[in-house]
């Protein structure tokens, strides 16, 4: 067997989910692009095992290891998806930006301003006005 086939097809492999991470917005597709990716790359080490001879096959054991790794990632993916979609009513990437802690400045509030000021109280101007 020739080397080439399997490593065209898993740098091919690994372009697609390197694409698909890069320009989706929905979570769940980026998930399976990773997923496209880490399979591109268990492609490669199955077949630099078998092109190798390896008699301890080293690369299979990797491969195994990496495939429960994905299982795992997948899981917890999945279900931290789920979880903001039924907090959101989303899945896109680019609206969970919202999750992201923002520094605080040196007054205490943050440097977006508008958010957090809003729940700050106000000092009462009207009663000095008054008096």
């Amino acid at each position: 067997m020739h080397l080439a086939y399997p490593a065209v097809l898993a740098v091919l492999l690994f372009c697609t989910g390197l694409y698909g991470v890069l320009a989706r917005r929905n979570a769940i597709l980026v998930l399976m692009s990773v997923e496209l990716m880490l399979n591109a790359v268990n492609l490669n080490l199955v077949a630099f095992d078998v092109w190798l001879r390896d008699t301890l096959h080293a690369g299979q054991a990797l491969t195994l290891f990496t495939i429960a790794v994905a299982a795992a990632e997948i899981g917890i993916g999945l279900a931290i998806v789920l979880l903001v979609y039924r907090n959101r009513g989303s899945s896109d990437i680019d609206r969970l930006r919202d999750l992201a802690e923002r520094p605080s400045g040196p007054s205490g509030q943050d440097g977006a301003g508008s958010a957090d000021a809003s729940r700050q109280p106000q000092p009462d101007t009207g009663a000095e006005a008054t008096a």
